[in-house]
């Protein structure tokens, strides 16, 4: 047996300057134990650490640390080490309760690989089941392990009563992995671990700050009937802040403060609280930055506030100085995150360690979840049933936020209640959302063509022609945006979809607020539905193709957005001959509501809102709101989850068969030409390029390479597999427009 055993060993220092693996292990218990300490995980958490790497006890494991550092030694390592199995053949070796060693066993033996199914029938060697059932084969590395950490007792600490297991697991989990992360990371680059404990502002401080910056601008802002009512909703949710821990809402039409106001009751709150974080979940990555802008304003909060989302780059002149931002991204530990809904969901419910690592930090939070109506019907059974073990078990108070809450209603036709799920009603913080939306309205709806019977692109183009005001068309087709915007002859024209990459869609953006508030020129924008949440546009005319009603409420609220209007805006509803099978259900449901002419007036009462969602969930269908089966991969007591399976299953957003590829837009060139330039920051570079990127089809692709209409780009070497498509087909307004002779199925059924 050797004399010492290491963890992490340090290029070009003697063994003396290695970490000692004895003191990695109490190091990783030592804070997992602590982070869990808050939902009574703290023992299942100090073992797991002190077990975790039993498997560097291995000669081979040893050896292989010497030969990399060019020490010699007469141990040769034989094949792959696998040095997370022997803590868990430990725990079976112990003859401890199925449970016991089971769960030991998940968090041990996943914390490099991930959190594994229990049963092979799905991913086979992989499984738990098969990596446990012989746990003698480890007995030779057991037997270099001192005998205090083989004698070391059973966590004899039970789940919290009706909590899930699964969840329970979950969170062991992350508490292991950022333990590991964060120990590793101080021995192997202590200026990095430094820039991690970066000094935050206090959640105080920047209620502070907070409080005298909105005083400030509510009292510049001009008294007109949608600020005072964003005063209103200001003061409602100060005065909700000090409600006891429950499930809260706040329905406000669209315009009407919702961000800062949620923040103001979450700030209150969490003083009250006592609180660790703010986590504000939005639907969408082009609100995001919208989003975390604002709260950058505010005195204080600039380096407090932590964007993390697919798009996020820091900028390389400020890398040294902003590091700790992404540094705290990868485990959410600041007072402030800003975070998107996959990401948040997704990481709940994934297997692998660099996402779970995060999830720990999400106990004794608020969580904003901002336009909560977007939440997707096919995952809401399993998104509600986190939120609930989060806010029952794991110190979390949420707050939905929205216009047409659809979340926090009641539907018995399908089997769906919330409060059955939660167990109490939730905190509506607006005393009549109703009263409210009535007394703010300031648009008028109507339709196109009696009946609302359908037209062509062609008659659509004459209808916004002959308009004398600014106007906002939002169709569902990326293609039907093309064609309007092309056919229009009046009035300066913008066009926004998907097909433009978000760089490009962002300076269009910035070309259409000049224009709106600045030149008083007449403009025409033609966009998707892109625009229809969190975006800060303002027409006095909206067009919208028929779609579901909540779509058709948020994009009024792109009208008359400031009640800067002598008279209510107009939203112009009408429907285009040809309905994209991803809406045609939803919008069935409007067009059923407003063939009774009387109704349209009716439109955003809360009344038809919540029919409209009851229509919804009834159409899907009760199995539909879990459409993955997630729940039952995860459910019940048995301790035979399948965590792979429901994490490769759980996508808000199914990307899977398509692929990014470049514009040829802006100074993407230039970045490109850093690959030769820095092959070192190649990661860093390849996050940069996401601002030009677009998502297709993988058989598109295929016959665009065919075609000579995407080329390959950067270098090999780093395996920078990027491909650019063609300027021929990248139109300066519209984006990619691939030509049909190039596609091998039509690209607007694919709408991102």
């Amino acid at each position: 047996m050797a004399d010492i055993f290491y963890a992490h060993s340090l290029p070009g220092a003697v063994p003396e300057r290695w970490q000692p693996l004895e003191e990695h292990l109490k190091n990783v218990a030592k804070m997992a134990s602590e982070f869990a300490m808050p939902f009574k995980g703290e023992k299942w958490a100090y073992l797991a650490g002190l077990w975790h790497d039993l498997g560097e006890y291995s000669t081979d494991f040893q050896a292989k640390l010497l030969n990399e550092n060019g020490i010699k030694t007469a141990v040769r390592p034989t094949g792959k080490i696998i040095h997370s199995d022997a803590g868990g053949h430990l725990a079976c070796l112990k003859g401890w309760q199925s449970g016991a060693k089971r769960v030991l066993s998940w968090l041990i033996m996943g914390h490099h690989a991930g959190l594994a199914d229990f049963h092979p029938d799905k991913i086979g060697v992989r499984s738990l089941s098969i990596r446990i059932k012989d746990p003698e084969r480890s007995g030779d590395i057991l037997k270099n392990v001192p005998q205090w950490l083989i004698d070391q007792p059973m966590p004899v600490q039970p789940i919290p009563k009706g909590a899930s297991p699964s969840f329970f697991i979950r969170m062991l989990f992350s508490c292991l992995v950022d333990a590991d992360f964060l120990d590793t990371e101080y021995f192997m680059d202590k200026t990095k671990s430094k820039l991690r404990r970066y000094d935050y502002p206090s959640l105080n401080y920047l209620c502070e700050n907070f409080m005298k910056y909105m005083d400030r601008l509510m009292n510049k802002a001009k008294p007109t009937k949608v600020n005072a009512l964003r005063r209103e909703v200001f003061e409602y949710c100060i005065a909700k802040a000090s409600e006891k821990k429950n499930v809260f809402s706040l329905t406000v039409p669209t315009g009407g403060g919702k961000t800062l106001a949620s923040l103001a009751f979450a700030l209150t709150h969490a003083i009250t609280y006592r609180k660790d974080r703010i986590i504000y979940v939005i639907p969408y990555t082009n609100i995001i930055e919208q989003t975390a802008s604002v709260f950058r304003r505010i005195p204080g909060f600039e380096k407090a506030v932590i964007e993390h989302h697919s798009n996020l780059i820091e900028d390389n002149s400020e890398i040294d100085s902003r590091l700790h931002l992404r540094l705290a991204a990868e485990n959410w530990d600041a007072p402030l995150i800003v975070t998107t809904a996959v990401q948040f969901f997704e990481s709940l419910y994934s297997c692998k360690s660099s996402r779970c690592r995060r999830l720990h930090n999400i106990i004794n939070s608020i969580i904003i979840f901002d336009e909560a109506q977007c939440l997707p019907a096919e995952y809401l059974r399993p998104i509600l049933y986190a939120i609930k073990e989060l806010t029952k078990y794991y110190e979390v108070t949420p707050l939905f936020c929205t216009a047409t809450q659809p979340v926090i209603s009641r539907f018995k036709s399908v089997d769906f209640d919330f409060r059955e799920a939660f167990h109490k009603e939730p905190i509506e913080i607006v005393r009549d959302p109703e009263e409210l939306s009535q007394r703010i309205e300031r648009v008028r709806f109507s339709l196109i063509s009696k009946e609302l019977m359908a037209i062509n692109i062609e008659e659509l183009a004459k209808y916004i022609d002959n308009e004398s005001q600014s106007l906002l068309c939002i169709v569902n087709l990326k293609k039907d945006a093309r064609a309007v915007a092309s056919f229009l002859k009046t009035g300066k024209v913008f066009h926004l979809s998907t097909n433009m990459c978000p760089q490009h869609r962002q300076d269009v953006l910035y070309q259409i607020k000049e224009y709106l508030y600045r030149n008083q020129e007449m403009i025409r924008v033609i966009s998707t539905s892109l625009v229809e949440a969190g975006v800060d546009l303002d027409f006095p005319v909206v067009y919208r193709a028929i779609a579901g009603l909540d779509s058709i409420i948020q994009a009024a609220g792109r009208c008359n957005r400031e009640g800067k209007l002598d008279e209510h805006g107009r939203v112009i509803i009408f429907k285009l001959s040809k309905q994209p099978n991803y809406v045609s259900g939803r919008a069935e449901i409007t067009e059923e509501f407003l063939r009774d002419g009387n109704n349209i007036e009716n439109l955003q009462k809360h009344s038809a809102i919540k029919s409209y969602f009851k229509k919804w969930y009834w159409q899907l269908g009760s199995e539909s709101l879990d459409k993955q089966n997630i729940l039952k991969l995860l459910g019940g007591n048995r301790l035979d989850y399948y965590f792979r399976t429901a994490s490769d299953r759980f996508r808000l957003i199914e990307d899977r068969h398509t692929v990014g590829v470049l514009a040829p837009y802006g100074n993407v060139m230039e970045i490109l030409a850093r690959l030769q330039k820095e092959p070192w920051n190649h990661r860093e570079i390849k996050r940069r390029l996401q601002r030009y990127s677009i998502n297709i089809f993988i058989d598109q692709m295929d016959k665009l390479i065919k075609n000579h209409l995407i080329h390959p780009v950067g270098q090999s070497q780093q395996e920078i597999n990027l491909f650019m498509v063609d300027e021929s087909i990248y139109h300066k307004d519209f984006g990619l427009v691939p030509s049909e002779d190039a596609m091998p199925v039509d690209p607007e059924d694919f709408i991102l």
